[in-house]
């Protein structure tokens, strides 16, 4: 075997030791803090304790609550309160799946109000990592601040992102991504889950929705979609966009 292929070896092999360890740290860990006490204390209290908020108007199978992240100062979380494993969920591209990327997108006020100033639009951003970046079995939607060179980079191609996915000619965090744009309003309609359907497999998927204003004024999001890749060293880790500094 040639000196590259052991390099590329021995790092894939790293990355998947690195994976293993992270999954046994309790993959539930989400799914019993949301199930075990933020749901129950609404239910019975009135109060999300420890979650920010839990919304279970339309019934628990429609739900999320909004928890804080123990990730850095700003960043939340919006998690299902069904049993939704991740990006891979069937449940996720059914026709009555509920909008949880627009539910967290309206939810970047409490990013803003962690960092205590208002902040643009291109500086916020969702993620949500491939089945081989996530250290958690739940579905969870991280709203964070992007990073400043990936809206930056955004911006300067973003004459070349158009309304249908397309390869970006710029590597962002060092990994390729495909990009397309879609209005605010059509993101609150649309189903990013549907936009991203993959039948072959979209575990490997990762996605990510960040704030842009597009030529003529009009609010929008650039959806990026990165796929895992072990012999890349891409373990489709969206977050990997986002930075937890709002810097």
């Amino acid at each position: 075997m040639k000196p590259r292929q052991w390099i590329v070896l021995a790092g894939a092999l790293a990355w998947a030791l690195a994976a293993s360890a992270c999954h046994h740290s309790d993959p539930d860990a989400l799914w019993k803090l949301v199930h075990g006490q933020c749901v129950p204390d609404q239910r019975e209290h009135g109060k999300p304790a420890p979650c920010a908020a839990v919304a279970i108007e339309n019934g628990e199978d429609q739900g999320y609550v909004l928890l804080k992240d123990r990730n850095g100062p700003y960043q939340f979380l919006l998690i299902p309160t069904a049993k939704v494993t991740g990006i891979e969920s069937p449940a996720l591209l059914a026709t009555n799946a509920p909008a949880y990327f627009a539910a967290a997108w309206r939810a970047r006020d409490l990013v803003e109000r962690a960092a205590q100033r208002s902040l643009p639009r291109e500086d916020l951003s969702l993620a949500i990592n491939s089945v081989y970046g996530r250290s958690q079995n739940q579905l969870h939607i991280h709203i964070d601040c992007l990073r400043p060179d990936v809206r930056d980079a955004l911006r300067a191609h973003l004459g070349e992102i158009g309304e249908h996915w397309a390869p970006l000619d710029v590597p962002l965090a060092g990994h390729t991504y495909r990009a397309m744009r879609i209005t605010e309003a059509a993101f609150e309609q649309a189903n990013p889950f549907a936009l991203l359907a993959d039948p072959g497999d979209m575990a490997r998927h990762t996605l990510v929705a960040a704030g842009i204003t597009f030529e003529d004024q009009t609010p929008g999001l650039i959806l990026l979609d990165d796929t895992a890749d072990l012999w890349r060293l891409d373990p489709g880790h969206g977050e990997e966009l986002q930075s937890t500094a709002c810097s």
